[in-house]
């Protein structure tokens, strides 16, 4: 918990809005996560220099989230602040090099926004992300992909702020992507990224965009809250796959439940806590262990104390 003290002094040297002893299950896609000590919400990226050093200065943890949609926070909450970066929305059309259109776009644009902006200037390049529910800063930190595409196939550079105010560029070639991962220092936001795309044609992208989205709604549960894809895959086949093969889907733990329509999805039946969540993960590791000899590793990310909401 934040003193008074503490608050008032944050409260004197940012501007912006921030609420105290805040549930997360309304930050997080899954809807299920305790009280966080103070969520913050910057409204750009100056304003977000300024909070983050004052967070540093005083030894306060910190967790950046965009839409929420690939964390699972503990019933207990989190004991630091939770830094909204849905304030950065800021969107620019470029070039680079030998006319090759890019595309800037703040941490904060939501991936749906990105790829319809895109589609609207005939750019080429991001339809995989048609209906991905995340931000760009998440989607680029967990390397996100789909259909054969992933964020590190379209990345030209990444902004990045310190904890200590410095923002910095990194092209691609100096950055180190893997399967859903962005190797950054642990302590490193996020801020901006510029994708380098190609000239296409409007109507084909659209075209594409939809097949996507039909393909999506076809194999994922999304008549229920839920933090999408829980495991990464494994070399060479579907955890999904795994998880459907033995036997577990469609099986609960309180309102949670392994969906019935897709096997690497935990889904919120109505009232599930993240305990839920986290029990069937724990079982779903083990029975897949057992029977397959594979260890899932989880693609979500787990935060936070365990305890009563």
């Amino acid at each position: 918990m934040m003193s008074e003290t503490l608050r008032r002094e944050l409260e004197r040297l940012t501007t912006c809005p921030v609420f105290y002893d805040e549930p997360m299950n309304r930050y997080t896609s899954m809807g299920v996560g305790g009280r966080a000590d103070a969520v913050f919400f910057p409204a750009g990226a100056e304003e977000l220099k300024t909070l983050i050093v004052a967070l540093k200065e005083r030894g306060i943890p910190l967790v950046p989230i965009g839409n929420g949609t690939n964390i699972i926070v503990k019933d207990g909450g989190y004991r630091g602040a939770v830094v909204s970066l849905k304030g950065l929305r800021r969107i620019q059309l470029g070039k680079s090099g030998a006319d090759h259109p890019v595309v800037f776009a703040e941490s904060g644009v939501g991936l749906a926004s990105l790829v319809g902006y895109c589609a609207e200037e005939s750019l080429t390049g991001l339809e995989f992300c048609a209906g991905i529910p995340g931000t760009v800063g998440g989607a680029v930190k967990m390397n996100a992909g789909a259909y054969g595409w992933e964020m590190k196939d379209v990345v030209e550079k990444v902004c990045l702020l310190s904890p200590f105010g410095e923002i910095r560029e990194r092209q691609r070639d100096d950055l180190l992507f893997e399967y859903r991962k962005l190797h950054l220092a642990e302590d490193e936001i996020v801020i901006g990224v510029s994708f380098q795309l190609k000239q296409g044609d409007r109507r084909a992208i659209r075209e594409e965009m939809d097949r996507i989205q039909v393909l999506r709604k076809g194999k994922h549960p999304l008549d229920y809250r839920s933090a999408g894809s829980i495991f990464k895959n494994p070399p060479g086949v579907p955890a999904g796959r795994l998880i459907d093969e033995t036997g577990l889907k469609g099986i609960r733990s309180g309102d949670a439940q392994v969906s019935e329509k897709h096997g690497n999805f935990i889904v919120n039946l109505g009232h599930a806590k993240a305990a839920d969540v986290l029990d069937l993960i724990a079982r779903i590791k083990k029975k897949v262990f057992e029977q397959k000899g594979v260890v899932l590793e989880t693609e979500v990310v787990i935060l936070g104390e365990n305890g009563n909401p």
